[in-house]
């Protein structure tokens, strides 16, 4: 396969946060990516891997391809690099050191969260940045988890309380559409049930955002037997959970997949704003298996989508409505992608997230501060530093 890899043409945006992609099979893919990204010097690397990728073999090459460099990173459902959506490639995204600090933390062992002794790490990592830049006031935290830990939920309710005021956005990792491993990368290490937190401080002002483009009908349904443990849910409205949705739907059960879960989401009120449940798939007996927190006695509303491409347009032209952002980081759920793919829109939000330099990874579901969503687009904008 031809090597198809190009940096970020605009050079004033570079000089706050440089990209790189390359096919997932490439050889010496960790070199090639280090030389596209140029000499920095960078506070982080983040990598979002391809699931064709051999994500071991490119872990072990990190080391002679960023010496003394801190790596985040994690496997996707699909990449965004400069030219948009792209698949089957290892996008690269450098913070550079001029103006961003950068504490990683590694959270393993999920299933064994201890929630004091993290809450109390992020709190002495916060003083330590603010300690080493102080005159520099913006801060934020990105994360990347297991997409198949069921964790996210429990984590991010920790992670807000160690955190306090700074803004947290992430997002799952993925296995492409198959949901069998997701892996987290923290240098050389290659986790499952873990996740890396990377907290942000700059002299960058930015935009923490998250957007969907669903608004919620009048049809309601409640849950009525479910397995919390596993996000599975039994029954609706004392029904089979996979025949009363499609009925809702006016769909034979045998009819329902990834497309129709992304095309008709549930929704709960939390806050006195509608978020997407995601459906992930109809297990063989029917039962339905969710990428977020579910419980008995919980009110699902479906819900109908917006044109993605004009409320996209909008929700990114508005991140830019006093100036643009020299660069959004962003993590955007599979659901969309599979969305667009459907309505035939794909190269229209492709383009989209190119003309505003999104870079970042389709996920299994997204993290806002404390909760965990789905369906999403959640992100960063970061904007030039302002003139003293």
């Amino acid at each position: 396969m031809a090597m198809t890899m190009r940096q970020d043409r605009n050079a004033a945006a570079r000089t706050i946060l440089a990209s790189a992609h390359a096919p997932a099979d490439a050889s010496d893919l960790a070199a090639r990516l280090a030389a596209c990204l140029g000499a920095g010097p960078f506070a982080l690397v983040i990598l979002f891997v391809s699931p064709a990728a051999d994500i071991h073999a490119l872990a072990d090459a990190l080391g002679a391809a960023f010496p003394g460099l801190p790596v985040i990173g994690c496997t996707t459902a699909g990449e965004i690099s400069a030219e948009g959506y792209t698949e089957g490639e290892v996008v690269a995204v450098a913070l550079t050191a001029d103006h961003f600090a950068v504490a990683p933390v590694l959270i393993a062992d999920l299933a064994r969260l201890d929630r004091e002794a993290l809450i109390g790490r992020l709190i002495r990592e916060r003083a330590a940045l603010a300690r080493s830049r102080p005159d520099w006031g913006h801060e934020f935290a990105f994360l990347m988890v297991d997409g198949l830990s069921i964790r996210e939920d429990e984590l991010v309710s920790a992670l807000a309380a160690g955190l306090g005021p700074v803004p947290l956005f992430g997002g799952s990792a993925a296995d492409g559409v198959r949901f069998r491993e997701t892996f987290i990368l923290h240098g050389a290490e290659v986790l499952r049930d873990a996740a890396v937190l990377a907290l942000v401080r700059t002299d960058c002002p930015v935009r923490v955002f998250n957007l969907d483009h669903f608004r919620a009908t009048d049809r309601r349904m409640v849950v009525t037997k479910a397995d919390p443990a596993r996000r599975i849910v039994r029954r609706i409205n004392a029904e089979p959970a996979a025949r009363e949705y499609a009925r809702l739907l006016g769909k034979d059960p045998g009819q329902l997949d990834s497309f129709t879960f992304a095309a008709h989401p549930v929704v709960v009120r939390v806050g006195g704003k509608h978020h997407v449940r995601a459906i992930r798939e109809v297990a063989p007996n029917g039962d339905l298996i969710f990428f977020s927190a579910i419980d008995e006695g919980l009110v699902l509303t479906l819900a109908e989508p917006q044109d993605l491409v004009r409320h996209l347009t909008g929700e990114l032209s508005d991140l830019g409505r006093d100036r643009a952002p020299a660069a959004i980081l962003a993590c955007d759920c599979v659901l969309r992608r599979m969305e667009a793919t459907d309505r035939q829109s794909i190269g229209a939000v492709s383009g989209l997230l190119r003309q505003h330099r999104v870079v970042g990874f389709s996920t299994y579901g997204e993290q806002l501060n404390g909760m965990h969503v789905n369906q999403t687009m959640t992100g960063v904008a970061i904007y030039p530093p302002e003139a003293p």
